[in-house]
Order: structure tokens, then sequence, then C-alpha cells
């Protein structure tokens, strides 16, 4: 009785190890795949590199596909003024910010226009703010990311 019942199991065994193995080999091919990581620089105010620094993220996500490449625009000094709502750059960034490029803004620069018109600038829907744009540049590269300035 004893065999006949483990004869019946083995089959059942089989096919539960088989497809153990198959989940687990799939598993682990995802868990190779390379997210791609970047970190692009905006520190200057001219409107082409600017344009530039969007247009290098766009291709890489078309090249990689959204999944599978973090990027994120890092805006400091005289390249704030791309992330600002009175920006010409402005629905651009606002669109590129829901593709999940992601815009991260200077404090440190957004303080000293306070100091200087005694507001902070109005920032495009989708832009972030980080403590300083130069220490969120070496965070990223210390976490992985490639570093890019065009």
């Amino acid at each position: 009785m004893k065999q006949q019942f483990i004869k019946k199991l083995s089959p059942l065994f089989t096919l539960l190890l088989i497809m153990g193995l198959t989940i687990a080999t799939f598993s682990n091919a995802n868990a190779d795949e390379k997210k791609h990581k970047l970190v692009i620089q905006v520190s200057t105010d001219d409107a082409r590199t600017q344009k530039i620094a969007m247009n290098n993220a766009v291709n890489l996500q078309k090249l990689y596909g959204m999944d599978n490449v973090d990027i994120e625009i890092v805006a400091y000094g005289p390249g704030l003024g791309m992330l600002t709502a009175k920006s010409k750059y402005a629905d651009r960034v606002k669109s590129l910010a829901v593709q999940d490029i992601k815009f991260s803004a200077c404090m440190n620069t957004m303080n000293k226009i306070k100091a200087k018109k005694g507001h902070l600038p109005k920032l495009t829907e989708g832009v972030e703010t980080v403590k300083a744009g130069v220490s969120r540049i070496l965070e990223l590269q210390e976490e992985g990311y490639a570093y890019i300035r065009p």
C-alpha cells in the first residue's frame, strides 16, 4: 500500500520539482538584468545644453527601456532656471517627470535666489528639491550612478 502511494506521488513530486526549478531559473535571470543608473548635471543657463541633457535622458530610456534605467537630472546654479515654471522647458520637464525621469533642484541655489528676489523660485510640477545639487550628485555616484555633464 505504501509503495502504491509513493508511486502515485512520484509524478506529482517530479512535476512540482520541475516547476520550482523553472521559477527559480527565471527569477535568477531577472535578478541578473542590470538596471542602468545615470545622473545628469545641469549647471548652466545655456538652453542648448539644457535641451541636450533632456535629450540624453530620453534617448537612454528609448535604448534600455523605462524600466531598465534610472535617470536623475540635477540642476543647480544657473542651471536651476531650467526647472522653474517660467522656463521655456517647463512643459517638457513636467512631461518627462511623468515618464520616470527625476528632476532635482538645488535648495542652496534656491535660497540664494530668495535672498536676492525676496521669494523662492516656483518650480515646475514634478520637480523635487535636494539640499545641495553637488552633494546629490556625489550621493548618487556613491550609489553606483554614472555621471555625465553635457
